[in-house]
């Protein structure tokens, strides 16, 4: 029977355990280190076989799925690099690509290793909160390697669609890191700078939507977020810069009491967003 190994139950791969219940006749092995976490991923059904064992788990898989922090994916392929079936796909679930794709350099030519990144997640973590559905309606990015077989990209393309993803998108490990650091990664680092305000506490119970929605995800996983930050330091410092720019036009603006150039700016902006929720 074919094997798929699910390394690491948190939220993502206790959901991806879950939700792939089923495709194509896979047996699914489920491999963590926590008992509790695999006494969680029993009583909910979520594979047909769970371990702590991960070696022995992807010397039989003929896909093995990473979902660890970015640095125990890097360190997992270090220290496995040697032990992947013969002819198996292995991909991850990784918030970020360039640094993942090159710690995958390490694997054996008989390993097909392409980066992935389901776009989904919450705000709660591990298998308890793991759900079916997470992934319905999101999007999939693939980052094949040189040598990735059609067959493999195929598979993956399976997989998603049995997932319920939205699509999926193959893009190179340099163009979904700019693309993250944009639409996610900033979003957190202006969370996390807006709750550095002296006034943080002083506004409790004043808070409207937009201070919210705004800080929503500033109550982060700090050492995921550390990893991802890190490892995607480059995407996310010229992000930064171009929002410090753009924020610095505002406050210019402001300065200098032009309303009709406020005006102006705000048309711009406003205009860019009512385009995008259009298209």
């Amino acid at each position: 029977m074919k094997q798929i190994a699910i390394i690491g139950l948190g939220l993502i791969g206790g959901s991806l355990a879950l939700a792939l219940r089923g495709l194509e006749g896979y047996e699914i092995i489920g491999v963590a280190r926590s008992e509790n976490t695999l006494r969680i991923a029993k009583e909910r059904g979520a594979a047909d076989i769970l371990t702590q064992d991960g070696r022995a788990a992807i010397q039989q898989a003929d896909v093995t799925i990473l979902c660890l922090h970015p640095q125990g994916i890097v360190d997992f392929l270090k220290e496995h690099q040697g032990a992947f079936k013969e002819g198996a796909l292995v991909t991850d679930v990784c918030g970020v690509k360039t640094a993942i794709m090159e710690a995958a350099a390490v694997l054996p030519d008989t390993v097909d290793f392409i980066g992935g990144h389901p776009m989904a997640g919450r705000e709660t973590s591990g298998m308890a909160h793991a759900e079916r559905e997470l992934f319905r309606g999101t999007h999939y990015l693939l980052t094949p390697g040189e040598k990735s077989t059609p067959e493999h990209i195929a598979l993956l393309r399976r997989m998603a669609e049995y997932l319920g993803c939205r699509d999926v998108v193959l893009t190179t490990p340099k163009q979904h890191d700019e693309l993250i650091a944009y639409t996610s990664q900033v979003m957190h680092i202006m969370a996390v700078a807006v709750c550095d305000d002296p006034g943080l506490f002083s506004c409790r119970g004043f808070e409207g939507n937009s201070f919210r929605d705004c800080t929503r995800v500033a109550a982060l996983d700090v050492p995921l977020w550390t990893q991802l930050f890190s490892m995607n330091a480059p995407a996310l410092c010229g992000m930064i810069q171009r929002l410090e720019e753009n924020l610095k036009s505002y406050r210019e603006t402001l300065e200098s009491g032009d309303r009709k150039r406020l005006s102006e700016k705000l048309e711009y902006s406003a205009n860019r967003k009512r385009q995008m929720n259009l298209e």
